[in-house]
């Protein structure tokens, strides 16, 4: 602990998260209350975080005419059987084309079409020209007054003795120094969660860091808030994305942006004709590939120059390693086939159903805390804009939160922050005990195993699921002999143990819904029938920290929020 600082901070409105929907929040509260105290805490840089930092190259979540946020709802019931929030998809929905504008308007290049309205590119979606999404939105926030602390890493929620969120506990890793922030609310954009698996290509993942979603996402905000009481919903709704092999580029800018046919090893388009939902058509690749017709690639031999020319266009702007692979290979997406893959299983609010139980105006159940994002739940095929539109609701929410209520902040005393402290940098004072890369190892290996991993065929059942439960409480409790040597590895000891709260509440929710309503995310061998008879309801938690255990509830779907 020698040579760590302590540094007091107090603002109206605290961002955990530099993310699109974090930047949309921070951005709409300065614009609406331009005299309010606006602080983005970002683990990395806020210019080039999260899981656009390389970009886009289509807002996947866009109103075209004809189109309605009643006729988006239907399109997300179909997509997730039902298990919906209602309220929340038509509020989300409701604010794409001004999110998408917005970008419009802060230089984001969108070709148009002879009319001036933006390209379309599948029924919800438009082509974007959107390397420089993160840039030009950090700008903007920057243009708006918006204080930032960078290479910080979030910690722990401030509670006070009534249960209201009034900060949170960060470490500046890179100047040594731990934070109190004090804030009158505290709005969570962290993410979602990645690295609670093994990675899908074994040598990408561990050797060059390759993943889907951003390995540095490691949920840190739904464990601090698990920590603190708050309500999570779905964990048991993971997310697993069908990629191209070895790269983990996605397919959807071959398959839509190109309209390229997916075939089997005999060249049979097996999804030919067939309206499936994202998860039916990884559950079709996967059944192909367990009739022996396997590979499965994505025909890019059929393609134009010009088609291959654009394909590369495209995949600079979102997956520049796509271009790089064809490049190290000496080859162009014509000569062979992209095989595809699915990745491992992800918790994404922002493209399933995983994250904090909120209400529509996005409060958590803990007051004071908000959650927007891929860090909030119940409303999937968010994307770009509807991760936008969730920010600036929650930043609006917050003002009204903060000006309606006469809130004295009160500053946790000596002996509180000392305690903070002390947990916060608990793994430097050390010498003797285990590694992070240790305990994510073990980590790994359990969930891959006994919850539901690539090498079971991401299939769920009771016994090895009590195994995982068993394995993971023993993990908690290894997490008290982390050790580390210097900012970095203290760093990476947080995020394993963020991990792993994150990973014991998904294996809780994998054990309580007994049946299979979404497989390959969500299937169970031994509940292999979907009911609806029975579970067309909410699966939610809340951790019990004074007994190291999980409560478990069920929220019906019509309940907005249930706060």
């Amino acid at each position: 602990m020698t040579g760590w600082q302590t540094e007091f901070k107090e603002t109206d409105i605290a961002i955990v998260g530099g993310g699109v929907a974090g930047l949309a929040a921070a951005i709409t509260a300065r614009e609406a209350a331009p005299s309010s105290r606006i602080l983005v805490v970002e683990q990395a840089h806020p210019e080039r975080s999260g899981c656009l930092a390389a970009g886009v190259n289509a807002i996947n979540a866009y109103l075209h005419p004809g189109e309605t946020a009643h006729t988006f709802l239907d399109f997300v019931l179909r997509e997730f059987m039902g298990i919906v929030r209602r309220d929340l998809v038509m509020t989300m929905a409701a604010g794409f084309n001004k999110a998408v504008d917005r970008l419009a308007a802060w230089g984001v290049p969108f070709p148009r079409d002879r009319e001036g309205r933006y390209l379309r590119r599948g029924r919800h979606a438009v082509v974007v020209h959107g390397e420089r999404i993160k840039p030009l939105m950090f700008q903007a926030a920057c243009r708006a007054g918006v204080e930032f602390l960078n290479r910080t890493l979030a910690v722990e929620f401030i509670v006070n003795e009534g249960g209201r969120v009034e900060g949170l506990y960060a470490l500046g890793i890179k100047n040594s120094t731990f934070y109190i922030i004090l804030a009158r609310a505290v709005i969570c954009t962290t993410g979602g969660v990645a690295g609670l698996y093994s990675p899908s290509c074994p040598y990408s993942g561990l050797i060059r860091g390759i993943g889907w979603y951003p390995l540095f996402n490691a949920g840190s905000g739904l464990a601090m808030g698990l920590r603190a009481g708050a309500e999570m919903t779905s964990l048991e709704a993971r997310f697993i994305a069908l990629r191209v092999k070895d790269t983990l580029a996605p397919t959807g800018t071959v398959a839509q942006g190109i309209r390229v046919p997916q075939v089997n090893v005999h060249g049979e388009n097996y999804l030919e004709g067939r309206h499936l939902t994202t998860v039916e058509r990884l559950q079709s690749t996967l059944a192909e590939e367990g009739a022996g017709r396997g590979p499965c690639y994505l025909d890019t031999t059929r393609l134009t120059p010009a088609e291959a020319r654009q394909l590369e266009e495209a995949y600079l702007e979102m997956c520049p390693r796509m271009v790089l692979w064809w490049g190290d290979h000496e080859e162009s997406p014509r000569d062979k086939p992209l095989e595809v893959c699915p990745s491992e299983p992800y918790l994404v609010g922002g493209h399933s159903l995983s994250g904090y139980w909120i209400d529509s105006r996005r409060h958590t159940t803990l007051p004071g805390l908000y959650a927007a994002g891929d860090a909030s739940g119940g409303a999937p095929k968010k994307y770009v804009s509807g991760c936008m539109v969730e920010g600036e609701i929650a930043a609006l929410s917050a003002l009204e939160d903060i000006t309606q209520h006469d809130l004295h902040l009160t500053c946790p005393g000596e002996t509180a922050v000392q305690e903070a402290k002390g947990r916060a940098l608990a793994p430097l004072k050390r010498t003797n005990g285990l590694v992070a890369g240790e305990l994510e190892a073990r980590l790994h290996k359990i969930l891959d195993e006994y919850a539901g991993g690539a090498v079971q065929g991401y299939r769920l059942m009771a016994g090895r699921l009590l195994i995982a439960r068993r394995e993971l409480k023993k993990l908690r409790r290894e997490c008290y002999r982390l050790t580390a040597g210097d900012s970095y590895d203290l760093m990476q000891a947080h995020r394993v143990v963020d991990r792993i709260m994150v990973a014991s509440a998904m294996v809780e929710h994998l054990l309580y819904r007994k049946e299979t309503r979404w497989p390959p995310y969500q299937e169970r061998a031994d509940y292999p029938v979907r009911d609806d008879s029975r579970w067309m309801v909410f699966i939610n938690s809340r951790y019990n920290r004074d007994n190291d255990s999980f409560i478990m509830l069920e929220r019906p779907l019509e309940e907005e929020g249930g706060l």
